[in-house]
């Protein structure tokens, strides 16, 4: 983009005028499904989407958009989009993409920056899901898409504004105490959560999400969950050092009911023989 934008409403429009790339796994592996059509089933297709959080909430859309008047309920799993609209529909709505590493191919520093966040946000999914799970939350997969697309703003930024998603890089490693939003808000002069919100309202994204992925509301258990496995695969993205840590670790225990132990084995920065410390352990890979 080499126009300047204003408000997030201009941006909210900017954004959705554009066609939502997607990984390049996952076109490949959409395209690989699609031969075996006849004798896939939905779990399998919804968990290739459930991988990227581009072409999560490219269903989600789709199926937003297209929801039958009798449809009183929204559809806020990728598996109940993908089995209202069926498998042959499925790979007739979602037969071409654009790729991700295509539209970023001349911009590698961008390419790189929307990559972490991605990966970022696939580790905060598993999280969620993990946790909701334990807790025996009636629609786990509810969390995880939310934890999945918390920071959907951040990422169609570097899809389609890379230079200021650059900007905003440069400013929090400028001032290493500078909040990721902050510096984003300091580039385009509003809360990126702002644009999240205007994007999910524009898009007809399930009222659920939107409520799952507002921090502000961070005291009920379900947005908690949410919030934490954020803060957690935010935290520890450049390893286990990070300080923040310590106070993810007892927040994540007590939404748990189980004691940091527990946790530091399920989160496998632990073993039962050897004992060894958070901090001794590398980083799991993404």
């Amino acid at each position: 983009m080499t126009s300047p934008l204003t408000g997030i409403e201009s941006w909210t429009e900017f954004v959705t005028a554009r066609e939502i790339p997607v990984l390049r796994q996952t076109a490949h592996a959409l395209t690989q499904a699609r031969t075996r059509a006849d004798r896939i089933n939905i779990r399998e297709i919804a968990d290739i989407a459930l991988h990227d959080p581009l072409m999560a909430v490219r269903v989600l859309r789709f199926s937003a958009r297209h929801r039958g008047r009798r449809q009183l309920q929204d559809i806020s799993t990728v598996e109940h989009a993908v089995m209202m609209l069926g498998v042959e529909p499925f790979f007739h709505h979602f037969a071409q993409f654009d790729v991700v590493e295509d539209l970023l191919a001349a911009q590698p520093r961008a390419l790189l920056g929307l990559l972490h966040v991605i990966r970022r946000a696939q580790r905060a999914a598993r999280y969620a899901l993990d946790w909701a799970t334990w807790r025996c939350d009636l629609n786990s997969e509810e969390i995880a898409v939310a934890a999945l697309l918390h920071d959907l703003a951040e990422m169609l930024i570097w899809c389609f504004a890379p230079q200021q998603a650059l900007e905003a890089e440069a400013l929090r490693k400028s001032r290493p105490a500078t909040r990721t939003a902050d510096a984003y808000e300091a580039v385009l002069h509003f809360p990126l959560e702002g644009l999240q919100a205007a994007l999910c309202k524009a898009w007809e994204l399930p009222e659920l999400l939107l409520n799952l992925m507002d921090d502000s509301h961070s005291e009920r258990p379900r947005v908690k969950n949410v919030k934490l496995a954020i803060d957690l695969a935010r935290h520890s993205a450049n390893g286990w050092n990070d300080p923040a840590l310590p106070d993810d670790f007892q927040a994540i225990a007590r939404l748990m009911n189980i004691d940091e132990d527990t946790l530091m084995l399920r989160l496998g920065l632990k073993h039962d023989d050897a004992g060894a410390s958070a901090a001794q352990q590398p980083a799991p890979r993404d």
